[in-house]
């Protein structure tokens, strides 16, 4: 049923989910199901059955009674059904109607108490489960409840990046931070990988620049929320669309693949791909120089008594980096971090040379 997803291949198109954020009523859930059917663009379904909100008192879910609103859709629409669950009762309810994939929610990702229980609870069980980054930036985390799963003996695991917490930030709901979705593509590259546009935006209006920059990275497809009546949704009503906005997103998609058998594109790529590791063998030697004079800095700083942390020159380096990081075109976000990670890497060296 999921084979697209855990075995796809070159030429699969991406693998979208889709439906509302919460199970509301019954005639909300079929008619939202029967219309997302319509498009032809989704390969299953989903809706928030139990809903982890930050304060109590908020719509929580309709919880148990809402599966069976979700059986009849795959009955009527003949696709597969997926769920949230957070707690070893969830996944016993889901199995017992008949769920086809559960995920791990982005808050229970963090607590391996949590996914433990889960693992245990589908022990023995042939189901698809995708797991969620969790809240904050912490791949250990994600990549803990992603072994806690196998250990159980689950063959089918999957990942959905949807994005971090981050204080300060204006443009999205949850920050995409692209760099670690990538490290774990690196370091599990035979896990599928979906996005959630809908929470990393928390609005309608960004979701299509999401989506295409996950499936430029070579995603394996998309979660995206979908309700017949948005604006009126009892939870997270900014970010949802109609079916048939969805539809119209998917299909402006431009989907590209990882490679091509092109001979004349492989000589170009090689070409410039030889060009990036002779830049990258230089910056690796520029590098090495760096540290080294850091080094003889770290000495003087040792025979005077000076501390290695000099804040103004901290300060005067990042301001200096930044303009001439613009005057090539790199961006203020990105030269920050790389300066971040090389003054630390010469705090390093430094306190070797200080305790030596």
């Amino acid at each position: 049923m999921f084979d697209k997803l855990f075995n796809r291949q070159p030429n699969d198109k991406p693998f979208l989910i889709s439906g509302p954020c919460s199970a509301e009523t019954e005639d909300q859930v079929l008619e939202t199901c029967q219309r997302l059917a319509a498009t032809g663009k989704v390969q299953a379904l989903r809706a928030g059955i139990w809903k982890p909100r930050t304060k109590p008192g908020g719509f929580e879910g309709v919880g148990a009674k809402g599966l069976p609103w979700l059986k009849k859709a795959s009955e009527l629409t003949g696709l597969p059904v997926a769920v949230e669950v957070a707690t070893a009762k969830h996944v016993e309810d889901c199995l017992a109607f008949g769920v086809d994939l559960v995920w791990v929610g982005a808050r229970t990702t963090g607590n391996p108490f949590s996914v433990q229980e889960i693992a245990n609870a589908l022990r023995g069980v042939d189901i698809p489960v995708l797991v969620k980054n969790p809240i904050h930036p912490e791949l250990e985390l994600w990549v803990g409840a992603i072994e806690r799963l196998q250990k159980a003996g689950l063959k089918q695991v999957g990942m959905i990046h949807r994005g971090f917490s981050s204080y300060g930030n204006t443009d999205f709901r949850n920050a995409p931070m692209w760099h670690l979705p990538i490290e774990m593509k690196r370091r599990m590259p035979e896990l599928p990988i979906l996005n959630d546009p809908s929470h990393i935006c928390g609005r309608r209006d960004t979701l299509f620049a999401v989506a295409q920059q996950a499936l430029d990275l070579d995603f394996d497809g998309t979660m995206i929320e979908s309700h017949i009546d948005p604006d009126n949704a009892w939870s997270d009503a900014k970010q949802q669309i109609t079916p048939e906005v969805l539809g119209q997103l998917i299909t402006d998609l431009v989907w590209r693949h990882e490679t091509t058998d092109k001979a004349e594109f492989l000589t170009a790529l090689a070409g410039l791909r030889e060009q990036i590791n002779n830049l990258d063998a230089e910056v690796m030697q520029l590098l090495g120089r760096r540290m080294a004079v850091a080094e003889k800095i770290g000495q003087y700083k040792k025979d005077n008594d000076i501390t290695i942390l000099q804040t103004a020159r901290l300060n005067e380096i990042m301001e200096r980096s930044k303009r001439q990081g613009a005057q090539v075109g790199l961006t203020e976000d990105f030269v920050e971090r790389y300066m971040e990670a090389v003054h630390l890497e010469s705090v390093t060296h430094q306190e070797k040379v200080m305790n030596s």
